[in-house]
């Protein structure tokens, strides 16, 4: 497939704002159990309000992702009608909800908001009950986003239950790195936590990545150059495409590089993903350095950019054995 920047970086934008959120109510609910240190309520505050503007980011993104971006809000409705059937609508309703709680979540902790909201006589009831309901929708928009791609049968690398999986642990592997820079900078006891699970979570995420990149490089093609033409003759040599110049099939529906780059760019994105974050945590948390956080966040970002190109560009239309020759 051609992949879209504008999808990638929607996918990889909305990943990292759902894992910082999930980063944050981590700390919230452990505080409230007396685990962990209680933050102040602008620690959760600025830390929604970074997970926002990500999040916003990824919307921004996939403006531009649509034929007529001045058709945004039109469009979106209408493809929400079609929750039903399609994960890409249920995306669109989680999308918003995920956005709004968020904003909520970071208002109730600026303005310090609580309420007896059950009659335990305890304080931390609202922005628990906020922090939980986004938590779920996070989860939601993970599963939504991942199934899309899980759910088209016919383009093998991507129908498989490693792809949601790999949605949302790279998600949140990038959040709890990004959470670890932000705790070394305002939290307060947190960074041992977050760097601690932003390595297990970066761990599992190359663990699932690379049984995709095993899973894909051993898949049996159902369709063949026979299927393609509908000609069950053993011999068939394609001689043309039944074009001479490009067209909407061949520019959409394949890359266009070559083996040798697509294999650089699967290497690039495994070193930055995952080596080198996973380095810089390491030693980050044993020398006490906290500005590796950083960078280790940086790396990983860049690192999911050129793995979301490869993710779309590995995946193989059927349509191509029909298109695969020029003339």
């Amino acid at each position: 497939m051609h992949p879209a920047f504008s999808v990638i970086f929607l996918t990889t934008l909305i990943g990292v704002g759902q894992g910082l959120f999930l980063a944050l109510f981590s700390a919230q609910a452990y505080g409230m159990a007396k685990i962990l240190p209680v933050q102040s309520n602008e620690f959760f505050a600025t830390g929604g309000l970074i997970a926002l503007l990500f999040l916003l980011g990824g919307l921004f993104a996939a403006v531009f992702h649509l034929g007529k971006p001045s058709y945004f809000i039109t469009r979106a409705w209408r493809g929400m009608t079609q929750w039903r059937t399609s994960w890409l609508s249920r995306e669109l309703i989680a999308m918003p909800i995920m956005i709004g709680l968020t904003f909520i979540y970071m208002v109730v902790y600026h303005f310090g908001l609580d309420a007896d909201l059950y009659g335990w006589g305890v304080p931390g009831q609202l922005p628990l009950t906020v922090g939980i309901a986004t938590t779920v929708a996070a989860i939601a928009l993970f599963i939504c986003t991942g199934m899309i791609y899980a759910a088209v049968k016919f383009l093998q690398e991507w129908a498989c239950a490693l792809t949601p999986v790999n949605y949302f642990l790279l998600g949140t592997a990038s959040g709890f790195t990004l959470a670890t820079a932000y705790a070394a900078a305002y939290g307060d006891g947190l960074v041992q936590f977050f760097g601690n699970w932003a390595i297990v979570l970066t761990l599992a995420g190359l663990i699932t990545r690379a049984a995709s990149l095993f899973r894909n490089s051993r898949i049996k093609r159902k369709s063949s150059v026979q299927t393609a033409i509908g000609v069950r003759h053993t011999k068939v040599q394609q001689k043309s495409m039944g074009m001479m110049g490009g067209s909407y099939n061949t520019r959409e529906y394949f890359h266009g590089k070559t083996a040798a780059f697509l294999k650089s760019v699967k290497w690039i994105f495994l070193a930055l993903t995952f080596a080198l974050p996973l380095f810089l945590l390491w030693v980050g948390l044993v020398m006490g350095d906290n500005g590796l956080f950083l960078l280790a966040f940086i790396f990983q970002y860049v690192g999911l950019l050129f793995e979301r190109w490869f993710f779309f560009a590995q995946a193989n239309h059927p349509q191509n054995l029909y298109y695969q020759v020029v003339g």
